[in-house]
């Protein structure tokens, strides 16, 4: 344990003496906003980043554990998309003084759920679109933009944000998302630092196939 403290999912700032860094599960109030242990962003708070999010849609967004949030990501919720399959895109619905009842939800473009998998690293200033899924252990460069889904282990940058590579070979790919590190205990992940720090990946490997047995 790093200065005799264990590792706590339930304080907001993990890094004693500085408040730009918050474990973000703690900081939430909105429920559909659902957030795993020890997910951190390099912010004071974080559901500012959270945008259009309207309850009458009832789409949420749901990170898993272990995620790596860095400044300026914004998440952006099925709220922002207009009607789509008319003439005009304009919200006259929203607006005061226009003889227009909000659309049906069958008219509006909505995506479903945000969702973000475990130990992922999203970049400064990237934008996750409504609806987006992205896969355990992936990427997402810096100033991206994300509208299609991310598959587990692979990099993506750009705008619109595409393949750039992925980070594994699909063994090693298979093997990880098969043991799910982030689902042990506190004291196993303690243990298991080592390997999964580890830049012989082929350690890696015979590591989790032995674990996997």
């Amino acid at each position: 344990m790093k200065n005799k403290k264990k590792p706590d999912p339930n304080t907001i700032h993990p890094i004693v003496g500085y408040d730009q860094e918050i474990y973000v599960k703690p900081t939430i109030s909105n429920p559909n906003i659902i957030v795993g242990d020890f997910t951190y962003m390099a912010d004071k708070e974080f559901e500012s980043h959270v945008t259009h999010l309207y309850e009458w849609n009832n789409d949420k967004l749901i990170i898993g554990k272990f995620c790596q949030i860095a400044s300026g990501v914004e998440f952006i919720m099925n709220g922002a998309n207009h009607q789509m399959n008319a003439v005009s895109t304009f919200p006259f619905y929203t607006l005061e003084g226009w003889n227009m009842n909000a659309p049906s939800i069958e008219d509006l473009p909505l995506k479903g759920d945000t969702i973000i998998g475990n130990d992922v690293w999203i970049g400064q200033n990237a934008t996750i679109l409504p609806g987006v899924h992205i896969g355990d252990g992936a990427i997402i460069g810096a100033n991206s933009v994300v509208g299609s889904d991310v598959e587990a282990y692979t990099i993506v940058a750009g705008n619109p944000a595409r393949l750039i590579r992925k980070r594994f070979d699909d063994e090693l790919t298979s093997l990880l998302l098969k043991y799910k590190w982030w689902d042990q205990s506190i004291e196993d992940i303690q243990e298991l630092i080592p390997i999964i720090t580890n830049h012989d990946l082929e350690f890696v490997k015979e590591f989790l196939k032995d674990k996997l047995k």
